[in-house]
């Protein structure tokens, strides 16, 4: 049976050991600090009382109930579920395309292009709402959902970006360069050969993406219209009107499927690993 505890070489000084553990414990400390306040919400989901409370009197489901039965949170879930996909697959698309070719050709402008592609990760998103406002609003185009999903598809794409380009780093281009050799066109090599390798990379980027889209509140509050509300945007809403249990249920299950996401991305990167070595 293997152990789990760690074998130190026998020349490691106890003052190392003691290091050792006490560098792992503030670690876990850490993680607890930045983990509790997320999990306290969690039983106030299940309270029965009206208000957002410790101590907590009585347990009950009926705020998931409600989550389910009222009509403003299902077309808030149906328009989070229509807009995320859709800017998931557009940034997807564009993010691939454009690490693929960043990744093979060098120019000067290069770092400049780079620094434009995923600057949306670092302006502050206040300032990425107001442009996309200004820049939709005189094409009649606010207030819309192809507005709402082009927004969120450039918030996206950078997370594809630069996922892609990791992922490629280590690309073997002397299997693009035999299978161009044997016949094969440019694009049936991408999908055949390149699609195949780096899609760890770009199916870590959808769910970045992805998972940048369902969250977002910001930019939806500047484009979204009254049909276009947004699970996030329904959140705030009800957080300024009415500061419901409702809320406590809905941010448990976006735990729970954040969580799953992380799950998944660090099934991929194992795979990648895997395959890698």
């Amino acid at each position: 049976m293997r152990t789990l505890l760690p074998t130190f070489p026998p020349y490691t000084s106890l003052v190392e050991r003691v290091w050792y553990y006490a560098l792992r414990g503030l670690c876990a400390l850490v993680l607890l600090y930045l983990v509790l306040p997320i999990l306290a919400i969690v039983p106030l989901s299940f309270s029965d009382s009206s208000f957002l409370a410790y101590p907590i009197t009585g347990f009950s489901m009926r705020w998931y109930q409600n989550l389910f039965e009222a009509e403003e949170w299902m077309r808030a879930a149906k328009n989070s579920f229509i807009v995320a996909p859709a800017a998931t697959l557009i940034a997807t698309v564009l993010g691939t395309l454009a690490a693929t070719g960043l990744s093979k050709a060098e120019f000067s402008g290069k770092g400049l292009l780079m620094a434009v592609l995923i600057s949306p990760m670092v302006v502050p998103v206040i300032v990425v709402g107001v442009g996309m406002y200004l820049f939709f609003a005189p094409l009649g185009l606010s207030d819309s959902y192809t507005a709402l999903i082009l927004a969120h598809a450039a918030l996206g794409a950078p997370f594809v970006v630069t996922t892609v380009l990791a992922t490629l780093q280590g690309f073997n281009h002397n299997l693009v360069r035999a299978s161009l050799s044997l016949g094969a066109g440019r694009l049936a090599t991408f999908f055949r050969i390149t699609l195949p390798l780096i899609a760890p990379g770009v199916i870590s980027g959808a769910l970045f993406a992805f998972a940048t889209s369902f969250d977002e509140v910001v930019v939806t509050l500047f484009l979204a219209g009254a049909e276009q509300v947004t699970l996030p945007r329904q959140m705030f809403t009800g957080i300024r009107e009415n500061i419901s249990p409702t809320i406590a249920a809905l941010a448990t299950i976006l735990i729970l499927f954040s969580t799953s996401l992380l799950l998944a991305l660090e099934w991929l990167r194992g795979r990648a690993a895997r395959r890698g070595g």
